[in-house]
């Protein structure tokens, strides 16, 4: 959700900055301005004195800029705040089976399947997070795969080895995993 939020917000920017400051920059650099546009010479005001002051002494006017500016502050500590909101689960309930559970550490569970992800063959490091509920996990992988590994088979690995292992030490019914893979950067070999 956040992800598609920041895409909306960047590309709306984008969009805006465009159709405003596209126009703006060629009329500065000499092109012919269109009759439509805001202003028709390079040394004209963006906006002038009547327009600036235009709605000035209407009484919606201040309450209106008042409430957008108001919105648009909100909405943007509401976006700081998502952003900066901590993603990683903290800890991991199990259910032991005689009716307790125990709690498990996020970051042990992280460290312990990227360690052993790191050994599998065809991968040269693995980075671990966890995500969701506390008593439903999920897991976003990034794995380096070597230059001559297939990435089929170190998802394989992955899948088999150690994210069974990880479910079934942690007790857990699924463990679902988002896994995105990336190869190491490696010099192009000679062909003689």
């Amino acid at each position: 959700m956040l992800r598609t939020v920041n895409r909306v917000l960047l590309g709306l920017a984008g969009l805006v900055l465009l159709a405003v400051g596209g126009p703006v920059l060629a009329i500065g650099l000499g092109a012919d301005a269109p009759s439509w546009w805001i202003h028709g010479d390079r040394h004209d005001a963006l906006l002038t004195a009547a327009q600036r002051t235009r709605w000035r002494d209407e009484g919606w006017w201040w309450p209106t800029v008042i409430g957008g500016l108001a919105l648009v502050v909100l909405l943007a500590l509401w976006w700081l705040a998502a952003n900066l909101r901590r993603r990683r689960l903290g800890e991991v309930l199990i259910n032991t089976g005689d009716g307790e559970s125990a709690i498990l550490r996020g970051s042990a569970l992280e460290n312990v399947l990227a360690t052993e992800t790191a050994h599998l063959d065809g991968v040269s490091h693995a980075r671990v997070h966890l995500t969701g509920r506390r008593d439903a996990p999920e897991t976003q992988v990034h794995l380096r795969v070597e230059p001559h590994a297939s990435p089929g088979e170190a998802l394989r690995n992955f899948i088999t080895h150690s994210l069974t292992r990880a479910r079934d030490s942690a007790a857990l019914k699924a463990l679902p995993a988002e896994v995105r893979m990336r190869a190491m950067k490696h010099k192009a070999e000679r062909v003689s």
